[in-house]
């Protein structure tokens, strides 16, 4: 007898999912323990070949993170579709036993066609190729037009910006655990994260002295030659990386690389230090677009995008779980008025800790490892904020625009304290209340007139600053960040 078969029992819900996000596998039914149909029975045997296909194409299921017009998604709806027929066209001869075992097959098949429509056509799915979308847009206009013009890749501060701004929007994506949108959005970032790295390194080069003078030494016209390849080579990477690339493939830019590596190895150098410096920045420069080409089977491994398990998460998880024991003794002390309790020594001793976590490279784990660190110096300000406020001692000349930014910031920490210990959604009351105040606050500040006070200026400008960073400490800890 063929064990564990779902076709006498319950079959799985394409709709649910278990921890990993997949379709729910049920437990053995109670009538599997009993001797089912004849099992050599035509219509028997047909639906056990289905269901071993099936079980093949869930697992493919269970992991696509593609869309509706990817090749993948139209293959395996195919065949679910084609499995589906076959099922249909089961002889059941009106048996009750093979009309339910034909029924549940058809359900399993009908759950894996679900699943694979809602993790394409879900709303973070779409969302995660927008952002990539923008990404690609803004690759094409500064780096890859221009290359393939002719000219010369317009890579600046902004476009960095702007990218930095793509990845942070990317990290905050939901994916409510389901393992197709957190591949999405791993291997989104991922490539994200890499064409971040070529272009920082392409600003870099920009601020050496490099190339040489070909007078200096004869090898220093080869390796010129190589650095112009390089940099044409790094448009193609980015192009790669952002699917911008045609005809081109990892495999032939690896090749080409390597190449030029091979070609500068053969060069002679020895006795000049300077061009031996200069061949290695360029053999280094080339190793770095070399450690990017091996992208095309990043995110296959679910311990890359399933972090719940994470030894950096689970240490930054740490971290946040002392800063809440931390946060809630302040606060209780402050709210008895005692600000003896200062522990600013540990809040200083977990941002060293944060800063020695091991990312990975992994942008998940960057953002939840810059979230704690937030969470950290908001504690610290409110902390330097109430030392400042209990030793203020203004003399009888201070300039009445001072005193009004001093009002203004004993509000604001008044303010800060409720926000340190907000733990709802944005949907409250207390949170709209909240951010309310901070606003208002915000325009008493903007209406502070200096008169051409100095002081004044500057206080006001830090003053504004720290609002501002409340205000998007209360966002951060609301929006519902997820792993």
């Amino acid at each position: 007898m063929l064990q564990n078969n779902r076709l006498f029992g319950k079959p799985f819900d394409g709709g649910k999912r278990m921890d990993h996000g997949g379709p729910q596998q049920q437990q053995q039914h109670p009538m599997e323990q009993q001797q089912p149909y004849n099992l050599q029975h035509p219509a028997m045997m047909r639906l056990y070949e289905v269901q071993k296909e099936v079980a093949s194409l869930g697992s493919q299921v269970c992991t696509f993170s593609g869309l509706q017009n990817d090749r993948d998604y139209k293959r395996l709806e195919r065949e679910l579709t084609r499995l589906l027929l076959d099922v249909d066209q089961v002889d059941t001869e009106g048996k009750p036993d093979l009309q339910g075992a034909r029924k549940r097959a058809a359900q399993e098949v009908e759950g894996l066609l679900r699943y694979l429509e809602e993790n394409a056509t879900h709303p973070s799915r779409l969302a995660i190729e927008d952002l990539s979308n923008e990404a690609r847009r803004l690759v094409e206009e500064y780096v890859v037009a221009p290359q393939r013009a002719g000219g010369v890749a317009e890579i600046n501060d902004e476009l960095v910006d702007a990218l930095q701004k793509l990845v942070l929007r990317l990290t905050q994506v939901k994916t409510e655990g389901r393992v197709p949108l957190r591949k999405a959005r791993y291997r989104a970032l991922t490539r994200l994260c890499a064409v971040q790295d070529v272009l920082e390194g392409r600003t870099q080069q920009q601020m050496l002295s490099l190339p040489l003078s070909g007078d200096t030494h004869e090898a220093v016209h080869c390796i010129n030659q190589v650095m112009v390849k390089v940099s044409v080579a790094r448009s193609q990477l980015v192009a790669l990386l952002m699917g911008l690339s045609g005809r081109d493939s990892c495999a032939h830019l690896s090749r080409i690389l390597t190449e030029m590596q091979v070609e500068l190895d053969a060069l002679d150098v020895s006795g000049n230090a300077a061009i031996r410096n200069y061949r290695k920045q360029v053999v280094e420069e080339i190793n770095g677009l070399l450690k990017h080409l091996d992208l095309e089977g990043e995110g296959e491994d679910t311990r890359r995008y399933d972090l719940a398990q994470n030894n950096s998460i689970r240490e930054i998880e740490a971290v946040r779980a002392h800063v809440s024991h931390l946060r809630e003794g302040i606060l209780r002390h402050c709210a008895m008025g005692d600000l003896s309790f200062r522990p600013k020594a540990d809040l200083q001793s977990l941002l060293m800790h944060l800063d020695q976590v091991d990312t990975a490279k992994n942008p998940c784990i960057r953002e939840a490892r810059r979230r704690a660190v937030v969470e950290v110096q908001a504690v610290i300000t409110f902390l330097d904020l109430c030392e400042a406020l209990a030793h203020r001692q203004p003399g009888p000349n201070e300039h009445p625009s001072h005193r009004a930014v001093w009002m203004v910031l004993g509000s604001l920490s008044d303010l800060q304290a409720q926000v340190l210990g907000f733990d709802g959604k944005r949907a409250d009351k207390s949170y709209m209340m909240l951010e309310e105040l901070l606003t208002k606050q915000l325009l008493a500040l903007d209406a502070v007139d200096p008169q051409g006070d100095e002081t004044t200026k500057v206080a006001r400008k830090q003053a504004v600053k720290f609002a501002q960073n409340i205000l998007n400490y209360l966002d951060m800890k609301t929006d519902e960040w997820e792993y």
